[in-house]
């Protein structure tokens, strides 16, 4: 990929936080300008110490930003841009879960994550240019939510395809496509 090297590129991981065989962690290793938010010692579910961890690597990064999250990640991108305003180039917002759906029970639950200041999700659009990248198949959210946060926030929607919930469980480790995304925002 042809990276702009002055864009440093914030990787937002979902609640799992890092897996080796992610996406996001080998386009970490992959990308010369990429940084990952840390990720939790504490309550992971925590809705307000995840945003302040986004902000708290956005404090330490000089010049223009994309954000990559994934699942939560898309979440917590969307908190943190209700209530900070610093410029952000784009971000790309893969698989977001749907806080009013069923979730398989493996995951934590909607209500769960409502009791730590996830619902209601802010409903406005995101001040910065946003690619929504959807699963036909996610087991988190139907095409539909995925489609209403998509419009909320103001972004463009990538179909991905039968792709599940784009991690390893659903059978996705490198995804080399995020990178011609990012190149689209970072313009």
């Amino acid at each position: 990929m042809k990276h702009n090297n002055s864009t440093t590129v914030l990787i937002v991981p979902g609640l799992r936080d890092h897996v080796a065989e992610h996406w996001q962690t080998h386009l970490q290793a992959r990308l010369p300008n990429a940084r990952s938010v840390p990720p939790l010692t504490e309550d992971k579910l925590d809705l307000d110490a995840r945003v302040a961890a986004i902000q708290h690597e956005l404090a330490q990064i000089d010049g223009p930003v994309i954000l990559v999250a994934h699942s939560a990640g898309t979440l917590m991108v969307a908190h943190w841009a209700a209530r900070h305003d610093r410029p952000i180039k784009g971000a790309l917002l893969v698989t977001p879960p749907d806080l009013d759906g069923q979730w398989p029970e493996h995951y934590p639950s909607p209500a769960s994550l409502a009791e730590r200041g996830w619902s209601p999700l802010p409903q406005q659009p995101l001040p910065f240019p946003t690619l929504v990248a959807a699963s036909d198949n996610d087991p988190l959210a139907t095409p539909e939510a995925v489609q209403r946060m998509a419009d909320t926030w103001g972004a463009s929607l990538v179909e991905l395809g039968r792709v599940g919930h784009m991690n390893p469980a659903s059978g996705f480790g490198d995804w080399p496509e995020a990178d011609n995304l990012i190149q689209m925002l970072d313009r």
